[in-house]
C-alpha cells in the first residue's frame, strides 16, 4: 500500500470513469458525470446496463473500458469490492468509494471495509475513502464529487471528514471570493487519511495553505512527524471537532473514529506545527491571512484607527494572544505629533480621529510601519462621510507592498466595504468587521512565524539499562500485577531519574538492616498494588528511628490488613527521608492516548495536583527544548524560578527527568500509565519521591 497520496494521478488524471454512472434523474452517480463537465481531461461511464450516459461512451466493466488514472465507485456497498478489485486488475492507481454503508455502520460494514483495505494493499491502490464526497482540483477542472458547488480556482487545499462540510464550505467560500487548489473528502479514511494528503500537499508548490477539517486522527505520532516536516514550509490550519465528551462520542459515531483526549490532540499539533482554529470562521480568517501575506519580523503590532472603541477592543483583542502592542521608537511619535491633529492620540493604538480624511490615514500607516519596532498592522475604520473604503483599501495594498510588512484590516460597516475588501482581496490583505478576528489572523501569523524559525531537535538518546527495566515489568506480570507502587521505584532508577536511597523488604529484620545503611532516620510505606492512597489509611510512617523500624514495619502491615484483608502485601519501603520544604514538590506522569501514544504530564505536584490543574502536556518523545516548554507554560513556573525569595529549581534537572520519562514509557508500551507525584525539585537537582503505574502484560 502506498504511504502517501498520488497527488499526480489523484488530482491530475488524464480519464476518470465513474463506475456506477447512470442517467437516472437524482441519483449520485448522474451528479458526478455532470459535475465532470468541465474536465480538461476524458471520462469514461462504467456501468454494464448502460451503453452510454449523458453523451459518454459507457463499458461494462473497467477491463473493457480505455486505460483510466482515476476510478471513482458509486456502486450498492455489496459490490463495491468486486468493483474496487476490478479496478486494481485493469491497473488503476487512485480510487474514490463514494458508496457508504462501511465501518460507519458497524458489523457487517465494518467487515466490508476490512476485505477493501485487503484489495487496496493488494493491488498498492491510493483509495479514498469509503462514504467519501469525492475529490475536486481546480487547475483540471476535475470535480469528481456530488456536491451542488465547485470551488473557485486558488492556493487553498482542503481535506475534510465531512463530506457535508465541504458542501457548505464551497457555497460559503464562493460567496466570499475564497478558491481552492484541491478539495478531498476523507470518508472512513480506509487507506488514505490525513497525513497522506498533508505530505502530499506539503510537496504541492501550488498549494500555499493546507487546511483540514478532522474528527479524529489515526496515528498521531506518524501524523506530527508528517506535519512537522511540512509545516515548516507549509502552513496547516485545522478545526478539530470531538473536543468536548459528547462531542467525541457524536464524532465517533459519525466516522467509526475512536476520538483521542483533547489534551493529546492539543499538545500534538502544537508539536507538529499545526495552527489550530476553533471554529470554521477561523480556519478561513486564518487561511486567508496565511495565503496572502508575508511573515511578521516581530509579534509587535500597531493599530491606526478612526474610531476609539473598535480600537479599544483591538487592544483586548491583542492582550488575549501572544501579540504585543508595539512600542513606538521616538522618531515615529515625533513624526505622528507633527502631521495629526492635538486631538488624535499618536501612542498605539493610534486614533487618527473621526474626521480623518485619506492623507491622515496615510501619513499615519506610512509611519507606523517603517518603524523597526513594528512586525504587523491594523487598519481598523468605522465609515464616515470623508472617508472612501475602496481608496482606504488602494492604500493599505500600496504601503504594504512599500515596507513588506503584514497588514490585515476591519473596515467596518456593510454594503460600502464590498469594493474596498475586493482590492485588497486581489492584493491577498483579508479583511474582517470584527477587531478580534483580524487581530486573530495576525496572531495566526505570529504562530506560523514561531514554527517555521523553529529548528527540530530529535529526542535525547540516554545511557540507561533496559534490560534491568524490562525484568522489573515482566516480574510483575509474572505474578499477575497491572497496578505497581513504590515496589517499582527501580524501574526509575534503570532510567537514571533520581531516587532517595531505600529498599522494599519483606520481614521486619530486613527493615532494620536496610535502615541502618541510610543516614538518619527514614520513611516507611506499605507496599500494596491494592492500597494505592497509602497515606489515607495510616499506611506511611515519616521520621523513623533505627530503634523504631522493626515495630513500625509490624504496625504497617497490620494497618493494611485490617483495612483490606484479602489486600497482597508485598512488604515495606524502608527509604532516606527527603526535607520536601527543601524544594517544591511537582508531578511527573503519562497516560497512554489511543492515538497519539505516551502523553506525558509536568505541573505543580503533591496535594495541589487536583486542585490547581496547573499542568503542561507534550506527546512522547520529546526533546530538551519541548520538555523545557513544559516548564515554561506553567502558570507556577515562578514558584520554581525563585518567587518571593525561595531558591531557584533546577530547571536542568526537572528537563532531563521529563526526557528520561519519555524514554521510559516510549521504549515500554506495556506502561499504560504512570505518576511520579511528588518529582521533588530542588536547587540541585530533581528526586522522584513516590511512583505509581499501570501496565498491560500483553505488550511485554
Amino acid at each position: 500500500m502506498k504511504t502517501q497520496a498520488d497527488a499526480g494521478g489523484l488530482f491530475a488524471p488524464e480519464r476518470v470513469a465513474v463506475v456506477g454512472a447512470t442517467d437516472r434523474e437524482g441519483s449520485i452517480g448522474r451528479a458526478i458525470v455532470e459535475n465532470l463537465a468541465d474536465f480538461d481531461g476524458d471520462v469514461v461511464a462504467v456501468n454494464p446496463g448502460r451503453e452510454s450516459v449523458l453523451g459518454y461512451d459507457c463499458y461494462p466493466d473497467l477491463g473493457e473500458a480505455p486505460a483510466v488514472d482515476l476510478a471513482v465507485v458509486v456502486v450498492p456497498p455489496s459490490i463495491v469490492v468486486d468493483a474496487v478489485r476490478d479496478a486494481g486488475k485493469a491497473g488503476v492507481n487512485n480510487v474514490v468509494v463514494i458508496t457508504a454503508g462501511f465501518s460507519e455502520t458497524g458489523g457487517e460494514g465494518a467487515e466490508r471495509e476490512r476485505d477493501l483495505v485487503d484489495v487496496a494493499e493488494e493491488y498498492d491502490l491510493n483509495l479514498v475513502g469509503p462514504n467519501s464526497l469525492g475529490v475536486l482540483s481546480t487547475p483540471t477542472g476535475l470535480n469528481a464529487t456530488f456536491g451542488p458547488s465547485n470551488a473557485l480556482p486558488g492556493n487553498l487545499s482542503f481535506m475534510s471528514q465531512s463530506g457535508a462540510f465541504i458542501t457548505a464550505v464551497l457555497d460559503w467560500a464562493n460567496d466570499q471570493g475564497i478558491g481552492f487548489k484541491d478539495v478531498a473528502s476523507l470518508g472512513n479514511k480506509a487507506v488514505l487519511g490525513e497525513t497522506d494528503f498533508m505530505r502530499a500537499w506539503g510537496d504541492d508548490p501550488d498549494t500555499n495553505v493546507i487546511l483540514g477539517y478532522l474528527e479524529g486522527i489515526d496515528d498521531g505520532r506518524e501524523f506530527i512527524d508528517a506535519a512537522r516536516e511540512v509545516t515548516d514550509e507549509t502552513p496547516a490550519v485545522v478545526v478539530k471537532s470531538g473536543r468536548t465528551e459528547a462531542g467525541a462520542q457524536a464524532a465517533s459515531s459519525h466516522t467509526g473514529t475512536i476520538a483521542g483526549s483533547e489534551a493529546a490532540y492539543e499538545a500534538g499539533f502544537q508539536q507538529a506545527g499545526v495552527v489550530r482554529a476553533e471554529n470554521v470562521q477561523e480556519l478561513f480568517d486564518f487561511a486567508r491571512a496565511l495565503d496572502g501575506l508575508p511573515m511578521p519580523d516581530s509579534e509587535n503590532v500597531a493599530v491606526v484607527t478612526n474610531a476609539g472603541g473598535p480600537g479599544v477592543m483591538a487592544t483586548d483583542a491583542v492582550g488575549d494572544s501572544r501579540l504585543s502592542m508595539a512600542s513606538f521608537e521616538d522618531d515615529t511619535l515625533d513624526e505622528l505629533r507633527g502631521s495629526m491633529p492635538d486631538e488624535a492620540n499618536v501612542y498605539n493604538p493610534v486614533d487618527v480621529i473621526g474626521d480623518a480624511d485619506l492623507d491622515r490615514f496615510r501619513s499615519a500607516l506610512d509611519t507606523v510601519l517603517a518603524d523597526d519596532n513594528v512586525g504587523c498592522a491594523l487598519v481598523l475604520s468605522a465609515p464616515t462621510a470623508v472617508i472612501d473604503y475602496e481608496e482606504l483599501g488602494e492604500v493599505v495594498v500600496d504601503l504594504q507592498a512599500k515596507h513588506d510588512k503584514p497588514v490585515v484590516t476591519c473596515l467596518m460597516g456593510g454594503e460600502r466595504t464590498d469594493r474596498a475588501a475586493d482590492v485588497l482581496r486581489a492584493a491577498g490583505i483579508p479583511n474582517y468587521f470584527d477587531p478580534a478576528r483580524a487581530i486573530g489572523s495576525l496572531d495566526a501569523l505570529a504562530v506560523q512565524r514561531e514554527v517555521q524559525s523553529r529548528e527540530y531537535e530529535a529526542p535525547t538518546d540516554f545511557d540507561v539499562d533496559r534490560d534491568a527495566a524490562r525484568e522489573i515489568l515482566e516480574d510483575a506480570a509474572d505474578r499477575g500485577a497491572t497496578r505497581l507502587g513504590v515496589e517499582a521505584m527501580e524501574l526509575l532508577d534503570a532510567y537514571g531519574i533520581p531516587t532517595p536511597d531505600g529498599e522494599v523488604v519483606d520481614d521486619p529484620a530486613d527493615a532494620r538492616w536496610v535502615a541502618n545503611d541510610i543516614d538518619g532516620d527514614v520513611v516507611m510505606k506499605i507496599v500494596s498494588p491494592d492500597i494505592l492512597h497509602k497515606s489515607d489509611i495510616g499506611g506511611v510512617k515519616v521520621g523513623v528511628s533505627d530503634e523504631e523500624v522493626a515495630d513500625a514495619y509490624e504496625d504497617l502491615v497490620t494497618r493494611a490488613k485490617n483495612y483490606q484483608p484479602d489486600a497482597t502485601i508485598l512488604g515495606v519501603q524502608v527509604q532516606e527521608m527527603v526535607d520536601v520544604d527543601a524544594g517544591t514538590e511537582t508531578i511527573l506522569g503519562m497516560n497512554r492516548d489511543p492515538q497519539f501514544g505516551p502523553l506525558l504530564l509536568f505541573g505543580l505536584g503533591g496535594i495541589f495536583v487536583e486542585i490547581l490543574e496547573d499542568t503542561s502536556v507534550r506527546v512522547a518523545p520529546v526533546s530538551d527544548r519541548e520538555a523545557g516548554e513544559m516548564i515554561d507554560e506553567l502558570d507556577s513556573a515562578p514558584l520554581l524560578r525563585g518567587a518571593r525569595g525561595r531558591d531557584p529549581a533546577d530547571e536542568d534537572a526537572i528537563t532531563e527527568s521529563v526526557q528520561r520519562l519519555s524514554q521510559l514509557v516510549t521504549d515500554f508500551p506495556a506502561i499504560l500509565e504512570l505518576d511520579v507525584n511528588p518529582l521533588l525539585a530542588t536547587s540541585d537537582g530533581a528526586t522522584a519521591l513516590d511512583v505509581r503505574l499501570t501496565i498491560d502484560p500483553e505488550e511485554l
